[in-house]
């Protein structure tokens, strides 16, 4: 059986994939939607004790990541959003996945684009230099802002009830002062790798915490020979996954995916 391997990102648990993994189930493939290490727990557990969120770094997770894929009898389509994108690139470039697809991706070492939504969203995070060493969460009115908001208020709150819990200052502190560091940092992909597998970049016209210019810019920086696209959807909002609409998202992304792969074009 095929496999798709579903990461999330910040801010969320693999509970944001729900309905993505119903839906590829019943299309008859193997779904696998990765926890970063200690996150296992259920999103209540994590609000209430985010010590796991304060200890992992992104190492810990690629790592973590790549070992999963590993187990799996052959290399799967990886699909990632937000920071779940910024790491689906990079087991690309590590020679993971059949095809790889970011949704709203978390842009990797190198790009700059900082829109000044972006700068809003992450606000809460990055206006206190002693967060670098905290699990810091949203509240109801900065995750609208941030994730969801083409939503109504009551979609919006719901959706922050289930999925949300508090992100790692030290990954995203860590994301800002990349382009500052010598050297290549933790979010590093080769942008001339030739063998990378093919990879798609989905952006919604309305996010706020990684607009579309982040997504192209992003995107621009691949030089290399492999297939690299970028396919914009109007109206959508950072939480993707979620909003009305998804499931055509969904399945056209699968679609470009299982083509660039080679699959048979049903499971």
């Amino acid at each position: 059986m095929k496999t798709i391997v579903l990461v999330h990102g910040f801010w969320v648990t693999p509970r944001s994939w729900e309905h993505w993994i119903d839906r590829y189930q019943r299309a008859g493939y193997q779904v696998v939607a990765p926890a970063y290490p200690g996150f296992e727990v259920e999103v209540e557990a994590l609000n209430a004790d985010p010590s796991p969120i304060e200890a992992v770094t992104a190492p810990a997770i690629i790592e973590h990541l790549e070992s999963v894929i590993r187990q799996l009898d052959e290399p799967p389509i990886i699909i990632g959003h937000s920071a779940g994108g910024a790491f689906t690139q990079v087991l690309l470039d590590h020679g993971f996945g059949a095809a790889g697809v970011a949704l709203n991706s978390a842009p990797t070492e190198g790009v700059l684009v900082t829109p000044l939504s972006q700068i809003r969203s992450t606000l809460p995070v990055l206006k206190n230099p002693a967060n670098r060493h905290k699990a810091v969460g949203l509240t109801p009115d900065q995750w609208r802002y941030a994730f969801t908001n083409t939503f109504t208020e009551e979609e919006s709150l719901a959706l922050y009830q289930r999925y949300h819990v508090p992100a790692s200052g030290r990954i995203l502190w860590g994301g800002v002062l990349a382009n500052f560091i010598p050297g290549p940092q933790d979010i590093h992909v080769d942008y001339h790798n030739d063998k990378r597998a093919p990879l798609l970049f989905v952006s919604g016209s309305e996010d706020h915490i990684m607009p579309p210019s982040v997504q192209r810019s992003n995107a621009k920086h691949y030089k290399s020979d492999t297939v690299t696209e970028i396919k914009e959807y109007e109206g959508m909002a950072h939480l993707l996954p979620a909003q009305k609409g998804w499931e055509q998202i969904a399945d056209e992304v699968l679609a470009w995916a299982v083509d660039q792969a080679g699959w048979p074009t049903t499971a």
